[in-house]
């Protein structure tokens, strides 16, 4: 599960500085703290709401996708 916060925090770091979008900036127009963006980003967030990831990753036209437990990506299947 940690892994998986990392990695979705890292998604999310990589494109908020792609849209040259401050830590601060994000956080004011969200309602939520820099410190709350800032541990989501670094995967070590205590808790996150399920609400609040959502409305981070529609702000920045992001995504999440259901998938079966170990069932191969889809987009690395298609690449072979």
């Amino acid at each position: 599960m940690l892994l998986i916060l990392y990695d979705i925090g890292e998604c999310i770091r990589k494109e908020r500085k792609h849209r040259k979008i401050s830590q601060e900036k994000m956080s004011k127009d969200l309602g939520m703290s820099r410190s709350t963006i800032s541990q989501i980003e670094a995967g070590i967030v205590q808790e996150v709401g399920i609400r609040k990831l959502i409305r981070i990753l529609d702000y920045l036209g992001l995504e999440v996708r259901v998938r079966p437990a170990g069932a191969p990506l889809k987009e690395l299947r298609e690449g072979l």
